[in-house]
């Protein structure tokens, strides 16, 4: 492997306490996604003195900043959907890029992606509450570029370490599996395409779901039936969107 990067020892700096509001904390006390999973740990070695030091409060809370690894370990992953950084309103980022929680107002980035998802697929989303966790279960690792942000200062921790922390995970994906497909929305999310080989896997690229950029491309990309065509090719169920 050329990057020879553990994820051992990564773990959230603040503990989980009575201060943390994320919707997700409070509704699911027993969660605790503060460590990276072991299967990471051996699947991508990373240097955990890399691991950034961040403002608290944050969110997502310490015990929900590594549910995206939880939810889509290395060995089931078959689709990267990447994000720029969570939500920072509270109650909102549960450790999964574009999804919230059941009950959570819908953001309208997960509008947009829901009625693409209808155009696209010529139906509505098998889940349409905005918890993206059954689309995890199916192998679809919901990556954000920057897995941390202060409340109401959107990229306030951009350049805190996460990109190098992102990067090696998508570049050891790319070098050790085969066949995927990475879903980039927006142009920060694609500078995470340099680290990807795209002549063994397919990498999708669109305009970000945001209001303010999805008439600019991603309406009309089709990503999702490209997905699903893909994965078919080699023998892979189709994501149920």
């Amino acid at each position: 492997m050329e990057s020879q990067l553990s994820l051992a020892g990564f773990q959230a700096d603040a503990p989980v306490g009575a201060g943390d509001t994320a919707l997700g904390t409070m509704s699911h006390p027993e969660l605790n996604f503060s460590t990276m999973p072991e299967s990471w740990c051996q699947f991508a070695e990373l240097n955990a003195n890399d691991f950034p030091k961040v403002p608290e409060p944050a969110f997502p809370p310490p015990a929900l900043r590594f549910a995206a690894f939880h939810r889509t370990l290395p060995e089931d992953c078959r689709v990267v959907i990447v994000g720029q950084d969570p939500y920072h309103g509270a109650g909102q980022a549960n450790g999964l890029c574009f999804a919230v929680n059941k009950g959570v107002r819908l953001p309208p980035s997960v509008q947009n992606i829901y009625k693409e998802i209808k155009t696209d697929l010529g139906r509505p989303p098998k889940y349409p509450d905005g918890d993206l966790e059954e689309w995890a279960k199916q192998g679809v690792l919901l990556l954000n570029a920057t897995l941390t942000v202060s409340e109401k200062s959107p990229g306030s921790h951009q350049k805190r370490g996460w990109e190098e922390f992102t990067d090696a995970v998508i570049k050891v994906l790319s070098q050790e599996k085969e066949h995927l497909v990475f879903i980039l929305w927006g142009a920060y999310a694609q500078k995470k395409g340099a680290v990807i080989d795209d002549q063994k896997h397919l990498v999708i690229k669109s305009a970000h779901p945001s209001p303010f950029s999805a008439f600019s491309g991603f309406f009309g990309s089709q990503p999702f039936s490209k997905c699903n065509n893909y994965l078919s090719l080699f023998g892979e169920d189709p994501i149920d969107w």
